[in-house]
């Protein structure tokens, strides 16, 4: 019998995250049957400056992953992330073609081909597109306007590129792992299908993710994204930081910001050196909001995700600097299992399984709520088998 089996494979700065789920028959809900992890060597920022370092480490976190699933990794979703990664919105427009002037499919890509043509790439590429407003003749219109009569179709649409060179590297590396690539996706997309509701979508909010190297805030309204940026400032700043501040090596450094254990120093130090560099991160996130004039109008705020928002303060932090809503995302969604799987770290890889095959730059198959509870109830199985 065929297996409909979707792998993600999430390839960060600081780890590479496989996960393998199944789509069982009758139901719309994958199950999580393995998962995969490995420390990323050979790439910083998103990008792979070692290739044979990186190919070692997808490989192994594959390799895991197959173990544990029992299932042999041919194809999969891939993210796509690093400070290469980009948005633009453009503009685009067709004549309605069919005699009787009903919209088509035709007269709609027709119009989204323009969008994209008149983007000035340079060494770039488009990895994703998102319509996000329709008018026919001049009129704004809600919803797809297939079907709809009229003469002229105007659309606007939020393209995600990427660095030819540096996604090309990407795809290789995965390629010479042994997997097909089915579509690189883009990391804050693959995450907001487990981060976020589509609830929180239709009426505004920011998904902000502090990774290794760094830092992306995706800004959803009316259900799709409408700003993307991606940051060179993440979690290993803080730790440089830590080292510097009280003079001790990277390793003791890392240590004290991830397990808290402040032993002779001053947690007050501590507190004020996190505190400085967040401090420069929400700038960052509050600079862009007003550029898109957003600042303070995300009704369901900002969701924070990544390693890096573990910090105990960062929600205190975050709405007294944003005066927005702020909430860290994920701890719902693992209720109370036990694992050190908990953080959002996992966010992309499983997002990327949710994918459709058909439409991967369209949302997965199946309401959230639905596919988020069939994920909880496969996660608590599989993350058992990952317990020391």
């Amino acid at each position: 019998m065929i297996r409909n089996i979707s792998v993600g494979i999430d390839i960060g700065s600081a780890n590479i995250r496989v996960v393998v789920a199944e789509f069982l028959k009758g139901e719309n809900t994958p199950k999580v049957i393995g998962t995969g992890e490995a420390v990323s060597k050979g790439i910083r920022h998103g990008y792979i400056f070692k290739y044979e370092d990186a190919l070692a480490s997808i490989k192994k976190a594959i390799k895991q992953a197959e173990d544990i699933s029992g299932v042999k990794i041919r194809r999969a979703f891939v993210s796509i992330g690093g400070i290469t990664l980009s948005s633009e919105i453009n503009n685009g427009s067709s004549i309605i073609s069919k005699a009787d002037n009903e919209v088509t499919n035709l007269d709609i890509n027709k119009a989204l081909k323009e969008c994209e043509d008149n983007l000035k790439l340079g060494n770039k590429r488009v990895i994703e597109r998102f319509p996000i407003a329709f008018k026919l003749d001049e009129k704004e219109i809600l919803g797809r306007p297939e079907g709809m009569k009229g003469i002229k179709l105007d659309v606007k649409t939020f393209f995600i590129t990427c660095m030819s060179q540096h996604l090309d590297d990407l795809l290789a590396v995965v390629e010479e792992a042994g997997v097909e690539p089915i579509a690189p996706i883009a990391s804050p997309i693959a995450a907001s299908n487990i981060a976020l509701t589509e609830k929180q979508k239709m009426v505004g909010c920011a998904l902000v993710n502090i990774g290794s190297d760094t830092t992306s805030i995706s800004v959803f309204e009316n259900g799709v994204p409408i700003s993307m940026h991606i940051y060179s400032i993440g979690s290993s700043d803080i730790t440089n930081d830590i080292a510097l501040g009280l003079k001790i090596p990277l390793e003791e450094a890392e240590s004290l910001k991830v397990d808290g254990h402040f032993g002779a120093y001053s947690k007050k130090k501590l507190d004020e050196i996190i505190e400085a560099r967040f401090s420069d991160i929400f700038e960052l996130i509050e600079n862009h909001l007003k550029k898109i004039k957003r600042n303070g109008l995300l009704p369901a705020g900002v969701i924070f995700t990544g390693g890096g928002s573990a910090y105990p303060m960062l929600e205190h932090l975050s709405k007294e600097t944003l005066n927005l809503p702020t909430r860290i995302g994920g701890g719902e969604f693992f209720g109370n299992t036990k694992t050190k799987l908990r953080d959002s770290s996992w966010f992309v890889a499983l997002g990327l399984c949710l994918m459709s095959n058909d439409n991967p730059n369209g949302a997965p198959s199946g309401s959230f709520d639905t596919l988020v509870k069939g994920l909880k109830n496969s996660l608590k199985g599989i993350f058992k088998q990952l317990l020391p």
